[in-house]
Formats: structure tokens, sequence, C-alpha cells
């Protein structure tokens, strides 16, 4: 069999990237979490994200319960896989469950950042810190929603860059992350409100729109002080970096896009 090893750090990302990625290098399985998935489906296992601890959830993932690992050798062997990537949090995980498995060595090592762009992970960190969300390589209507009390909802539809389907992803916060810092949205308003106030050229910020998913944009009416006696494009690209590197530095990543829409002032002329 031929097999792949994608690792990086928890939290940023790799399920995500996993339906792509796999499809990319053109292999049909991912065992990810404790899960087998051959073409986008889940086919047997049982996820390591149904677990209520994280010593039971590692134990899971790297196949240490003898009836499970069976049971996924098995349809390793049943659905005839020739070519599968592992997904852990290091080259010693996916080792071991390569081990585990009996699936052989693995002929390459691929990492996180080699699927990922920095940008991308930082996102992900903070979406992981922020909400607890977690992302399953699989169909909304293959996860058993009665392992989690907190969240299930539906995540993207993935396709290949020749838009055929490859699978869907669904999002879930396990019972063991109990640990994240919820923030309100009026907070990242008032920052973006607060940076733009202050900025020489702005005379009011009429509203700030805000929008956070897998994409991050937000949009932002301002009113600006007359005259304009300066280069408008030079001070406006001004604002709109000066804005990223305060979110930035409070947030830990970057907004996607910052979309400015100017109300000009209009001094009224003298009778």
């Amino acid at each position: 069999m031929e097999v792949h090893s994608l690792s990086g750090p928890s939290g940023t990302g790799k399920s995500t990237s996993a339906l792509v990625f796999a499809h990319k290098i053109g292999v049909e399985a991912i065992i990810d979490d404790g899960l087998l998935i051959v073409n986008g489906v889940k086919v047997a296992g049982l996820s390591a994200k149904f677990e209520k601890n994280t010593i039971t959830a590692v134990r899971r993932a790297i196949f240490t319960d003898d009836a499970h690992r069976e049971e996924v050798k098995k349809a390793l062997d049943t659905y005839k896989v020739q070519s599968i990537l592992l997904i852990g949090t290091s080259d010693k995980m996916t080792k071991t469950i390569a081990r585990q498995l009996e699936l052989g060595s693995i002929e390459n090592y691929y990492y996180v950042e080699d699927v990922r762009s920095q940008k991308e992970i930082d996102k992900a960190r903070f979406i992981r810190q922020t909400q607890g969300k977690h992302v399953m390589p699989i169909p909304y209507r293959q996860v058993e929603q009665n392992f989690f009390k907190r969240l299930v909802q539906r995540g993207m539809e993935i396709f290949s860059s020749k838009r055929e389907k490859i699978g869907e992803t669904t999002i879930v916060r396990p019972d063991f992350q109990q640990e994240y810092i919820e923030i309100g949205k009026h907070v990242y308003v008032q920052l973006l409100t607060y940076c733009c106030a202050r900025h020489d050229i702005v005379h009011k910020v009429e509203q700030v729109q805000l929008t956070i998913g897998e994409q991050a944009f937000t949009t932002i009416t301002l009113q600006l002080k007359v005259p304009i006696d300066y280069s408008l494009p030079d001070q406006l690209y001004a604002l709109q970096k000066n804005v990223q590197s305060e979110f930035f530095q409070h947030f830990g990543y970057e907004l996607d896009a910052i979309h400015l829409h100017i109300k000009l002032a209009i001094l009224k002329r003298k009778t």
C-alpha cells in the first residue's frame, strides 16, 4: 500500500485541508482521528472527537482499542485501499498509526505548512482557541449527533480544481474541548471603529460590518475630513494597512479583505 503522512500541531487545520490534499496527491483514503474515510465518505472507525477527555481521544486516534483497530483493518481490505493519507499531530503519531494498522512504512511525509498558508494556520488556531470548533472531513449525515451536546453544524462542500465534488466537512465541538475564549462580535467592531476613528483623515465611522468564517472580512463606511488635499488612494491604503495591523496584533490572524466605503463630507458654499 502507498502510505503518506500529514502532520502538524492540533488546531492548525489539517482536517479542513485533508480532502483537497488527498485528492491533489492522488490518494483515495484518509485516516483521521480514528476514522477511515474512502473517497470522502466514512466507511469504518469511531472518531476520537466522540471521546470525553483528551487521553481517551489520543488512544482512539492511534487505534489502541483492539475491536476498533480490527474493524478498520478489515475495511481497508474490503475496500481494497491502495493509497492512504495518515493524519496526526507528529511523525511519531502517524508512524504509530501505520504500525497499529500494519500498513507498512510511510513513503512521504508532509506537514501542515506544505498544504496551508501561515495566514490559514493562524486563523484555524484562532477559531480553535476562541470557539472550540473541530472539523471532521466527513458528511454531516454521517456524524452521530447524540455524541455532541454543544455544537454540530454543516461545514463546506469540497470541490476539486475541476469543480468535481470530492467530499464535505462537518463542524463539531467535542466534549473534551472545555476551554476556549469566546469573543463577542461587538469587540471586533469596537476595535475596528476605534482604529479608523483615530486616523487623521476620518471625520466619522458610520458603520462596521464584519463577517468571520472561512473568510474573514469587514466593510467600513466612513466620512472623511475636508478639504481633501492629499492622495486619497494612498491614505485609504494606509488606513487599510493600519486596520490589518491592529486586527492581527489583537487577534493573531489577518482579515481576508477590508472594504472601505467613503461618504465624503461636503463644505457648504458661503452665501
